[in-house]
């Protein structure tokens, strides 16, 4: 038994899929702040990875890497590249890095392929908030192996989550390190419960779904 209790992969030949990112960080769903202009509300391009367990790209409550603040802070890639293939090259934790174009609007569509394999099924990706001070949206380790087949289809809504570098409550604040830095923690509706807080919103259960995620298996056309 692996560790972490996850299931082994026994699919046989790699699979292919493509990742849709669908942004829906609307002025009518997240009226407070709405970033207008310099910059408008938008996304930077998708970064992600298939891989096994023995990598991870960023998990709730534990510390982000370097490259991952970079990423959150400023959506640069660089660092958070060299990190994923220096863990391939290292661990062999890693088949691939994908990447999607940038969405220049909080709410559009951005695409990409990947390819899983048996020994790296899993699939984790970050988009950052564009603005905000260290803000993303992203997904941890998804399992796109089911036993000894692949999956046809996953779909995620995806909330905010903080990288817990930065201590800015808005989407424009002015860059204020977090010192000691922090664990990723998810935002909601009511934490922080700072009224200041771009997401503060006390009367709602929980927010609306900021994105979405879509995966969908690819038929490879007979040779």
């Amino acid at each position: 038994q692996p560790l972490g209790g996850e299931s082994i992969c026994s699919a046989r030949a790699p699979a292919k899929y493509s990742i849709t990112f669908t942004g829906k960080w609307s002025q009518t769903a997240f009226p407070k702040q709405y970033p207008l202009f310099r910059p408008p509300a938008q996304w930077s391009s998708l970064l992600g990875a298939a891989h096994s367990s023995d990598y991870s790209m960023w998990r709730k409550n534990q510390y982000v890497s370097n490259g991952l603040r970079d990423f959150a802070e400023r959506g640069e890639a660089w660092a958070l590249m060299k990190e994923i293939e220096a863990a391939g090259e290292a661990l062999q934790s890693v088949h691939e890095v994908f990447s999607a174009p940038a969405v220049p609007s909080g709410t559009g569509q951005t695409s990409a392929e990947l390819e899983v394999q048996r020994r790296h099924s899993l699939v984790s990706f970050v988009v950052r908030i564009v603005p905000s001070p260290d803000w993303f949206v992203g997904v941890d380790s998804l399992d796109l192996c089911d036993g000894d087949r692949w999956r046809e289809q996953a779909a995620l809504d995806l909330y905010p989550y903080d990288a817990g570098t930065d201590s800015g409550f808005t989407f424009s604040s002015p860059n204020f390190a977090t010192i000691p830095q922090d664990t990723v923690t998810e935002i909601t509706s009511s934490s922080p419960s700072h009224p200041a807080n771009s997401f503060y919103y006390p009367r709602l259960k929980a927010l609306p779904p900021i994105a979405r995620v879509t995966l969908l298996r690819l038929r490879q056309s007979p040779r």
